[in-house]
């Protein structure tokens, strides 16, 4: 017999926030720890402590807190300049066309 745990263990794998400061939170993932600073990830700053530690990683490259409705992948954390966080007003927005 499957547990909930079971069925969903073979696309989560181990991610856990060590360590939250006053400036921000330590993520350690496969043995790899990064920083979030809460100037970076605002969406962290005014959290619950309980909703920040319940972080999940999904399919080794996917983090996931479910209660902040937060999604970050696991490279933009490695190489942080290659995914802006800041919206920019003078990178254009492709709109989809409609089919007539």
């Amino acid at each position: 017999m499957k547990t909930k745990s079971e069925k969903r263990g073979s696309g989560t794998s181990l991610a856990e926030v060590s360590h939250i400061s006053a400036h921000g939170l330590w993520l350690l993932v496969a043995a790899k720890e990064y920083f979030l600073s809460f100037e970076d990830y605002p969406w962290f700053a005014e959290a619950k402590v309980a909703d920040i530690l319940r972080v999940e990683l999904l399919h080794g490259l996917h983090l996931r807190w479910e209660a902040l409705d937060v999604d970050l992948e696991l490279e933009s954390l490695a190489e942080p300049a290659a995914y802006p966080l800041v919206y920019r007003q003078d990178v254009p927005v492709l709109k989809p066309r409609l089919p007539r």
